[in-house]
């Protein structure tokens, strides 16, 4: 690498640092613990470690938009990005520069050096890098989104003050186990000795439960230590110690489950009101004013176009949910493109009998099913609607234009790469 790399010539040696690219899974703690030993980093802020199945970002979201309205320097990382990998490293709500990624980069790479040229993955050297950001910029409190599981997750090297699991739901099987038992026993490893931990799934396995008290975590439950009642108009968090916030307006963020995220934010701030002290202003902006692209993300216009990355058949049920509680629509055309990894009939499902034309598309990454793929589920589970296939989300979604009515409504969903693409599709003004 010449002397000062652009962050695109970094992303790619990063990608090249494991034998399967950007994809490359390989769970484990002790390559990320021997370069941060390298790297000496010491976080002297609290740390919220956020995992689960679905809810992660928005969850995210929530406690960076309250903390920072409350006047605290927030850093926060997440993953995967939708068009810029800046995205996945933020202070005060912002995407940091490239010039502070690519000079963080060169520290974790010297430090990746020196310890013996550990062979990190795209994820573990990324999460080392915003690390160093974090600490170079001095922030005051830092939330680490979990990238897939959590005991052996790269964040996992990081000691939470506080960890969140938003819910418990079958995704990543073959890393993970195929139960919610196995997944909730992952997802738990990153609750702590004496510290908060945090879990809004309402039904949370007993491998939760029992990692919970095995390892002596404060373990706060959803129903039973904090929640949430309400109506159309406004809704009300409480805890087990008789607080109650009442006369909230509903997130910004829309939807069911949005109300249990919400809460789990909410109780996280209040385990932590010693050392981060929070104004009901601040908590009722954070929630109001909080923002997350590609999260049921309905763009201006008509026909009404719906963003949603949701992947797994908990989060399409939950679009499907929402969906369902929009105003009426002559016609559903539905974008979808998705990885191979993932439960595609189980995803599909929720809406069978609820679109009337589906366009398939191939996604060209490693992972990616093929359109014909998803159409032959589509057949086979007889979700009823017309199937047409194509080689991108971008000629879908150029064909579904085509064919939607100003009455009629577009949704894209199914991955992250397939929401991106279109993302830019329409940033380009095609």
């Amino acid at each position: 690498m010449h002397s000062r790399p652009s962050l695109s010539l970094w992303l790619a040696h990063l990608e090249s640092l494991h034998p399967r690219g950007q994809g490359g899974i390989e769970l484990g703690l002790e390559r990320v613990r021997q370069v941060q030993r390298e790297l000496a980093q010491d976080m002297q802020c609290p740390v919220i470690i956020v995992g689960g199945t679905n809810g992660k970002g928005s969850t995210c979201a929530y406690l960076e938009a309250i903390y920072s309205f409350a006047g605290y320097h927030v850093g926060c990382y997440t993953s995967p990005h939708l068009l810029e990998y800046n995205e996945r490293v933020r202070i005060d709500r912002q995407p940091v520069s490239d010039a502070a990624l690519c000079t963080a980069f060169a520290r974790v790479e010297a430090a990746r050096q020196t310890a013996g040229k550990v062979a990190l993955t795209y994820f573990e050297f990324g999460t080392l890098a915003a690390v160093e950001v974090f600490l170079a910029q001095q922030v005051e409190v830092l939330i680490l989104e979990v990238g897939l599981g959590g005991r052996l997750d790269a964040v996992n090297a990081y000691a939470p003050d506080c960890a969140i699991v938003t819910g418990i739901a079958l995704d990543h099987t073959d890393w993970l186990g195929s139960t919610r038992e196995a997944i909730g026993f992952e997802k738990a490893g990153i609750f702590r000795r004496d510290r908060p931990a945090i879990c809004a799934d309402p039904d949370p396995p007993r491998s939760l439960l029992e990692y919970a008290q095995a390892v002596a975590a404060d373990l706060k439950l959803l129903g039973r230590d904090f929640g949430y009642f309400g109506n159309l108009q406004q809704w009300t968090f409480w805890t087990r110690g008789g607080q109650r916030r009442g006369g909230l307006a509903h997130p910004a963020l829309r939807g069911a489950g949005q109300l249990a995220n919400a809460s789990a934010a909410l109780a996280a701030v209040d385990s932590l009101r010693q050392q981060l002290p929070v104004s009901m202003q601040a908590m009722r902006r954070g929630l109001s004013e909080v923002k997350l692209p590609g999260r049921f993300q309905i763009l201006p216009g008509r026909p009404a176009v719906i963003l949603d990355v949701a992947h797994n058949p908990q989060a399409v049920t939950g679009l499907a949910d929402k969906l369902a509680g929009m105003p009426f629509s002559a016609r559903t055309i539905a974008v979808v493109g998705m990885l191979a990894d993932k439960d595609i009939a189980g995803s599909l499902a929720p809406l069978a009998g609820k679109v009337d034309c589906w366009l398939l598309a191939d996604l060209d990454v490693a992972r990616g099913a093929s359109s014909q793929t998803l159409a032959s589920v589509v057949s086979r589970a007889a979700l009823g609607g017309k199937t047409e296939c194509f080689a991108s989300p971008t000629l879908a979604f150029e064909r579904s234009a085509e064919l939607a009515g100003e009455n009629d409504r577009i949704v894209v969903f199914g991955s992250f790469y397939t929401v991106a693409a279109v993302m830019r599709n329409r940033q380009h003004g095609r």
